[in-house]
């Protein structure tokens, strides 16, 4: 456990070693927040207008939340196993006795801690700034699930994004591109993050509500908005922990795979 503390804390000094991205990053947050926030507040404009189940209160909220939840769920340190692999130097942690898991499990949580405490900042602010009506949830049952589909989440992404990353095994080259296909396209539309899901078909929320991205950011504010009912939250809960097993030994599997792929190109 200590050696992972002491992964923890120097994971914790580097994000700063790269300040520009870093700021960055910050930055197109804020502004994709500015943008969704000023987009909703026109749509309801109307005093006491409800579309597709939301009110201002909770549309707003809604967009806030994910500001909270990109921080908490896709931050990650995950991306730079793609390069390690490519380069070879993923043959330095194969030869200490540590586990590659979870000292990048480690190094993502160290990612989280610093941009959680970034993105609160920048939420209180925009709130300063915005005076937005929030949606406070008082229900202990449904705040108790969100943070367990919290969990949930992290764990289904960190699973998703380490899988992507190992492509770079057979395609070192393909690495980045993966990466992009994924966090740039698939987890943005498919997890709600750039509109709440519940505004498509429902035919196309069926099929996304038997896929992992759904329930990375969008099932756990809709179960703290109150919009998924009672029974509802435990068959979604039940289905998030399916995919973190289902992912888990996924990954186990393509890991070893992988190893015997390896070549150590570089080294």
């Amino acid at each position: 456990m200590r050696k992972y503390l002491s992964v923890f804390r120097i994971s914790f000094a580097r994000e700063f070693a790269y300040r520009l991205n870093f700021v960055m990053w910050r930055v197109r947050n804020v502004m994709q927040i500015f943008f969704v926030f000023f987009l909703w507040s026109s749509v309801f404009s109307e005093p006491g207008r409800v579309v597709f189940g939301y009110d201002r209160d909770k549309i707003l909220t809604y967009v806030f939340g994910i500001l909270i939840l990109k921080a908490v769920v896709l931050s990650a340190r995950t991306v730079d196993i793609a390069g390690e692999i490519s380069t070879g130097d993923i043959t330095n942690f194969l030869l200490k006795p540590i586990n590659y898991f979870k000292y990048w499990f480690t190094r993502d949580i160290s990612s989280k801690a610093l941009n959680l405490s970034f993105a609160a900042v920048e939420a209180g602010t925009l709130y300063i700034i915005l005076r937005p009506p929030f949606f406070l949830q008082t229900d202990p049952f449904l705040i108790f699930a969100f943070l367990v589909s919290l969990v949930a989440a992290v764990i289904i992404f960190f699973c998703l994004l380490f899988l992507v990353n190992l492509v770079a095994f057979w395609m070192p080259e393909n690495g980045w591109a993966a990466q992009f296909l994924f966090i740039g396209i698939l987890t943005e539309s498919l997890s709600g993050g750039l509109f709440p899901l519940d505004i498509l078909p429902q035919v196309i929320q069926k099929v996304l509500y038997v896929m992992p991205f759904p329930y990375l950011l969008f099932f756990p504010l809709q179960v703290y908005l109150g919009k998924v009912p009672a029974e509802q939250v435990t068959v979604g809960l039940s289905i998030s922990y399916f995919w973190v097993l289902a992912l888990a030994a996924s990954l186990n599997i393509v890991w070893n795979k992988g190893l015997r792929r390896y070549e150590a190109v570089g080294r």
